[in-house]
């Protein structure tokens, strides 16, 4: 329910959504609570966290390396939940949506995992490699436990695949802006627009957009196409220099999506 009083209250206010996304345990796993913390401090509206996988296909080397950081760290989903049930002792508003790759979950189990996921907090979960056609078993545990399930859609997907995916997703729909990994440059501002309205004519969902956001002008530019914007690469890339700067990343991640913030809403 968080995420979708979270669209409500953003659409009476006439505002877009802002969607930082870090990987959980980067630049350490002491640190990940006290940067989702600023980051909602800094205008975050929803938290993509991504739960460390060895081979994260669908990411550029900027989000790959964070998951080895973090693996390199131990870093496990049971350490991803208590991270989650660590931020909701202070916040209890901010959807989380959990974000990542399908082995994890399977190795826990479907209703464990869910189960796990409901109690820490979690709000929703987004499997970069789960097709449609094979995700009915997991998107009816995860409701059960009252998880949205947020699906991807990329500049390809034909229409008979987009009404498969708005069929089963809940929460928001997130449309990949770009071809290839997260990452990626070039952002075609004018195709984006024509594809979120298309999107809209399958669903009620928001729709947010990710890959290519690295700076106010961009998250300013996407946000008045779409209901929300993603932002990863340029924040994970920011925290990715804390071995030479420490602490002062944080903060330097926190000021660059304020200015998005900022530039988004005026």
């Amino acid at each position: 329910m968080r995420i979708k009083q979270c669209f409500e209250k953003l659409e009476a206010m006439q505002r877009k959504a802002l969607i930082p996304y870090i990987t959980a345990g980067d630049p350490h796993p002491n640190h990940t609570v006290t940067i989702m913390r600023e980051l909602v401090a800094s205008g975050g509206d929803i938290i993509e966290l991504g739960f460390p996988f060895s081979d994260p296909m669908a990411d550029g080397p900027v989000i790959a390396e964070a998951h080895g950081r973090a693996l390199s760290h131990g870093v496990t989903l049971l350490d991803v939940f208590a991270m989650v049930a660590r931020f909701r002792e202070t916040d209890n508003v901010t959807p989380v949506v959990l974000m990542g790759y399908l082995n994890p979950i399977e190795m826990m189990g479907y209703g464990e995992f869910a189960e796990r996921a409901r109690a820490a907090g979690v709000d929703g979960v987004l499997v970069v490699d789960l097709p449609p056609e094979a995700a009915g078993r997991l998107k009816d545990v995860l409701a059960h436990c009252r998880l949205d399930i947020i699906n991807l859609i990329a500049p390809t997907t034909p229409d008979q695949r987009i009404e498969k995916i708005c069929a089963i997703a809940s929460g928001y729909l997130y449309y990949v802006s770009l071809k290839g990994v997260t990452g990626s440059a070039n952002l075609d501002v004018d195709a984006v627009s024509k594809r979120v309205k298309h999107i809209k004519r399958f669903t009620d969902l928001p729709v947010g957009v990710g890959f290519g956001i690295r700076d106010g002008q961009t998250a300013a530019t996407i946000g008045k196409i779409a209901d929300g914007v993603v932002v990863g690469s340029v924040l994970v890339s920011a925290l990715a220099e804390y071995a030479d700067k420490g602490d002062a990343v944080i903060s330097q991640a926190a000021r660059a999506l304020a200015e998005m913030r900022t530039a988004m809403d005026t």
